[in-house]
């Protein structure tokens, strides 16, 4: 009802109902960082006026087109605040939830067959309907959904021994990344801290870089969060997994990564690893943990585990790392790769915007 060209009119009795109607409805939603739509909509007979009087004098009218859009832009800043704001609301239970089905999925298919007809009934079945129903109402319509949604629906409302492989294999993976784009998106701002990097400068600092980092800072599901964004991060890695949460009982893995590698030929394969997170800073991991660690890969087969990475923030023992060696000799999966506290803090030198981040420094 706004015109968009010279038109002489009066301002319709409908339109100014409807005005009335926007002016209630803008009073009636919430602001989001103490910001809202304050735009009145406007007089489409003004409006028609001033693209006449700007005809007449020659000049574009942009500040008509402007006036005549703005309830329109109010609207879709406020569309964008409001997804940031429901990201931020409920990341945290998503992530929950997310590493509550990735933990307990393996489970509920341990020691059935592919094949299997029977109907599973149990406890873990429950969890998982309850957790993925509770993951859509927050999920509502703030993602597209690309996965197999309906397909692990109706795996669960047949419930037989191959549908929950289905679901393990095929429906959660495809469904998981847009659980995590409902978390956070790619544009969603990192905390930075307050400081204005020209007047730094100009101050002329002197003295060395810091190197070492905070890492008391960190309790264990912090650390885990920083090897998760980490990972995001370093090139060469894909499909990061939170695939426990760090109060379940550990079972040898924290986290699941897919590792690209190429040749100077193209060919590019991928290779599943696992990273064991220890946030120990009061003794350093030995063999024995290393050794048991290697062991409990078995448990997440298939597919192949073919590397382990076991990230500390502390050290490694002179024989857990003679271990190491003499188990990747052997050329036998997994491959161990050990990450202490200094090669992290390499790794995140790299990425100079993540450790602020964790309070690291």
């Amino acid at each position: 009802m706004i015109p968009d060209s010279p038109i002489y009119l009066t301002t319709p009795t409908e339109y100014e109902d409807l005005a009335r109607d926007w002016h209630d409805l803008l009073t009636g939603i919430p602001p989001i960082d103490g910001w809202r739509i304050t735009v009145e909509l406007p007089d489409p007979a003004a409006i028609g006026q001033a693209f006449i009087d700007y005809q007449d004098s020659g000049e574009p009218p942009i500040s008509v087109f402007e006036e005549s859009v703005g309830p329109q832009r109010g609207l879709a800043e406020y569309r964008q605040r409001l997804a940031k704001a429901r990201r931020r609301a409920i990341r945290a239970r998503l992530e929950e939830l997310t590493a509550l089905v990735d933990g307990t999925l393996p489970a509920i298919v341990a020691g059935v067959p592919r094949d299997s007809t029977d109907e599973l009934k149990s406890d873990h079945v429950t969890l998982i309907r309850g957790a993925v129903t509770e993951i859509e109402r927050l999920l509502g319509d703030a993602v597209q959904r690309t996965g197999r949604w309906s397909d692990m629906h109706r795996h669960f409302y047949f419930s037989e021994g191959h549908d929950w492989h289905d679901v393990l294999e095929f429906d959660w993976p495809s469904v998981r990344p847009d659980v995590l784009a409902a978390g956070i998106a790619d544009t969603d701002p990192l905390e930075v801290p307050a400081i204005d990097l020209g007047v730094a400068a100009a101050s002329s600092p002197t003295g060395g870089a810091v190197t070492a980092l905070a890492w008391d800072n960190l309790d264990p599901d912090d650390f885990e969060r920083l090897l998760y964004v980490l990972l995001h991060a370093l090139p060469g890695f894909q499909n990061v997994q939170w695939l426990m949460r760090t109060t379940a009982a550990d079972r040898g893995r924290d986290l699941s990564v897919e590792r690209v590698l190429s040749d100077g030929s193209g060919a590019v394969r991928t290779e599943r690893v696992i990273v064991q997170a220890k946030h120990w800073r009061t003794k350093s991991v030995g063999v024995d943990e290393v050794s048991t660690n290697v062991a409990q890969m078995k448990l997440w087969e298939p597919p192949l585990v073919e590397g382990l990475i076991i990230a500390t923030s502390g050290r490694f023992t002179s024989d857990a790392v003679a271990w190491i060696e003499a188990h990747n000799q052997r050329g036998v999966a997994p491959r161990v790769e050990a990450w202490p506290d200094s090669k992290l803090e390499s790794l995140l030198s790299g990425h100079p915007d993540i450790a602020p981040v964790f309070k690291l420094r």
